[in-house]
């Protein structure tokens, strides 16, 4: 089984590559663009059997270079949700998506593609229908629109695809192999590093209706993320578009007591309770940024109603559960 993965140096391709290789699958095409080198990291411990830069890899593949592919895993975009430039992003979240599409379709190829809960912005409800699709920055609207062009090429069902398309709106993922995203790396990572650094944990303060460190998202744990993504590589009949999160929305003051007690436990230290933290200066509550107000989203929680009609019914660790494994494996590194 010849697979690509695109984004594959990156944080949810290169664990994609991770999981398939558990699988005994290493026929694997991982495309990407090392301009930023460390990220050869993500990929030093894993068996591919090529690497091709971006800007080689999709004129190529539309031409049959790579004889057949059973599925595409398209995990490459711009995801900085503070990127300003519309043509930028534009270009390499539609554009190049749509024409891989095509590509894909002509050939025969299944397409496994990461869109995003960003879509739905400024909405209240997370389900995989338009009128709660609410994007608030560029990036929200460039996973949108094609999503949309999707619905309208294959009708809303995905039943005109010639092969499985489906689309997956990740919520707030977090886990290993996210060190080269910087500021865009998950809440957990950032203060698995300010813990060991200076002792304590930094959260947004009051923002709306929420309060210190209240703000609710689903966090999703990487695992999960491919558990679900094989799922539909085992289901090549399941096309769609469908969230991909937890379905329970969890605080930030979880995530922070999650990382702090578990950094607590590996230096033989007990547990605390989230107001002995609080009070005892483990967490710093900071004023919210003036540079997200009006574009942050202050709860999050994916309707899962269309992942489990599919017959997906993977259960999904919790917030306590996945930052555990995660921090132990910052704590652990592998050799």
């Amino acid at each position: 089984m010849k697979i690509v993965v695109t984004g594959a140096a990156g944080f949810i391709g290169s664990n994609l590559v991770k999981g398939l290789n558990a699988r005994g699958i290493d026929d694997i095409i991982a495309v990407d663009d090392l301009t930023q080198g460390d990220k050869f990291r993500n990929l030093a411990d894993l068996n591919i059997a090529d690497y091709l830069d971006a800007s080689d890899f999709y004129g190529r593949f539309a031409s049959g270079a790579f004889g057949q592919v059973e599925a595409v895993f398209h995990e490459g975009a711009c995801s900085d949700t503070m990127e300003q430039n519309g043509k930028y992003m534009m270009a390499n979240n539609y554009t190049l998506s749509c024409n891989l599409f095509n590509a894909c379709q002509t050939q025969g190829t299944r397409l496994l593609y990461a869109s995003s809960a960003a879509t739905y912005g400024g909405s209240d409800t997370f389900r995989e229908s338009p009128e709660f699709e609410k994007p608030l920055n560029v990036y929200g609207y460039s996973k949108l629109l094609f999503d949309q062009r999707m619905r309208r090429q294959l009708g809303f069902g995905f039943e005109q695809a010639r092969t499985q398309v489906a689309g997956f709106r990740y919520f707030n993922v977090y886990g290993p192999r996210e060190q080269h995203k910087g500021r865009m790396a998950s809440v957990a990572f950032h203060q698995f590093n300010q813990f060991q650094a200076e002792g304590k944990v930094k959260l947004f303060g009051e923002y709306g209706d929420y309060g210190a460190g209240g703000q609710m998202r689903d966090f999703v744990f990487i695992d999960d993320v491919v558990a679900v993504n094989l799922w539909f590589l085992d289901h090549p009949e399941k096309s769609g578009i469908f969230n991909l999160g937890t379905g329970h929305a969890q605080p930030f003051n979880d995530v922070a007591l999650a990382v702090i007690n578990t950094l607590r436990a590996s230096r033989n230290e007990q547990p605390m309770r989230l107001e002995d933290a609080v009070r005892g200066g483990m967490i710093d509550y900071i004023g919210f940024p003036s540079a997200l107000v009006g574009k942050y989203q202050s709860y999050t929680q994916a309707e899962l109603r269309t992942l489990r009609a599919a017959g997906c019914d993977h259960v999904f660790a919790d917030v306590q559960t996945g930052v555990a494994a995660y921090m132990q494996s910052l704590i652990h590194p592998a050799k």
